[in-house]
């Protein structure tokens, strides 16, 4: 591996760099030949997903809560990034809590991720003068529009901001706000991703996700349960599409918030169907109720990226599921679930 010398070379820190999409940004900067900071504290993440990057001159892992101030002028690690002198040049803020699990069992480090977490990392943008992404969701827009289920970056959303959900959609809009109002008032380089549903491996298996959850079923010989009826689906976009986007606005000049996600309306029916064929299994699809504050998925109007970023998926689903069922097969069976509910200690912030 070529090692560049590091005065020429960003520092970029990936907050949630442990993550399934932090995990692939941080391996795409690597072999871009930038310094990786990855942070990250575990509470729904894997350090398998970073394990072959610890190797790697160029990258440097810290163990952190986004919600706790952090100095790092005193992490010794850094020292080989002169991070004292250069200071970080991009901030990439992934750090919260994504699947559906994770609004029941962590809501409040979902909130505070969303808020708190924002304002420690805006706050570092502004010590190094850095550019700054945020990684929002489509979750800001809430229930699709009567009309169509296509949206794009205008339309306002309605959004149940004391439900279930409220710790994770209204954190994010919350989060939007606040990265604005930084922008605006402190005349901050900011970016903000709303991304779509995506998949692909590294995502962790009993989740609540739609796509580990009946791969894993399909690979046990289990039921493959759709919440819903035959009706339910939504966008899928493969994570190397979604990172490609992400990193193409980060070096933009678009200051708006920016959909990524593919464009096409996926069934549920019809994925699990590939991936029982692709798996060779005999599972037997059925329907459940529907989560009750669970909506139709929209799908995203991404018109805005493929004429301002020239950015649009690339990969077709049978080849991401082919991708993801091959990680799933290696990483799935016989592996204990990593999540940490009951056992994470919650703490107060300073």
């Amino acid at each position: 591996m070529t090692v560049i010398i590091p005065n020429q070379k960003k520092n970029i820190l990936i907050l949630g760099g442990a993550g399934f999409i932090g995990s692939h940004l941080c391996e795409y900067l690597l072999h871009k030949g930038d310094n990786v900071i990855c942070l990250d504290n575990f509470i729904t993440s894997d350090v398998e997903n970073i394990k072959m990057m610890l190797e790697f001159p160029n990258f440097e892992f810290i163990r952190h809560d986004i919600t706790r101030e952090i100095d790092f002028t005193k992490e010794p690690g850094l020292r080989k990034f002169k991070v004292h002198i250069n200071g970080v040049q991009e901030i990439y803020n992934l750090a919260c809590p994504t699947s559906a699990s994770d609004y029941t069992n962590l809501p409040i480090e979902t909130a505070l991720a969303n808020s708190l977490g924002t304002r420690i990392s805006l706050e570092m943008a502004r010590t190094y003068k850095a550019r700054y992404l945020f990684v929002s969701s489509s979750a800001v827009y809430g229930h699709a529009p009567e009309e169509s289920n296509i949206i794009d970056e205008n339309y306002l959303g309605r959004v149940n901001f004391i439900g279930p959900r409220a710790c994770y959609n209204e954190g994010k809009r919350f989060a939007e706000t606040l990265i604005t109002t930084y922008r605006d008032y402190f005349k901050l380089d900011t970016r903000t991703a709303r991304l779509f549903t995506t998949y692909g491996p590294r995502m962790l298996k009993n989740s609540g996700r739609f796509i580990p959850d009946i791969i894993n079923a399909a690979l046990n010989g289990q039921p493959i349960i759709i919440p819903g009826d035959a009706s339910v689906g939504s966008s899928l976009c493969y994570v190397k599409d979604t990172v490609e986007g992400i990193v193409a606005l980060m070096h933009s000049e678009i200051n708006q918030p920016v959909n990524f996600g593919h464009d096409n309306f996926f069934l549920y029916k019809d994925v699990a169907e590939k991936v029982l064929a692709l798996v060779g299994s005999s599972s037997e699809v059925q329907y459940s109720d529907r989560i009750p504050y669970t909506h139709q998925q929209a799908v995203p109007d991404i018109t805005l990226a493929k004429e301002k970023l020239n950015w649009f998926p690339l990969v077709n689903l049978d080849d991401g599921l082919k991708q993801t069922i091959a990680y799933a097969r290696s990483n799935y069976i016989d592996r204990p679930d990593i999540r940490r509910y009951g056992h994470h200690e919650r703490e107060a912030p300073e």
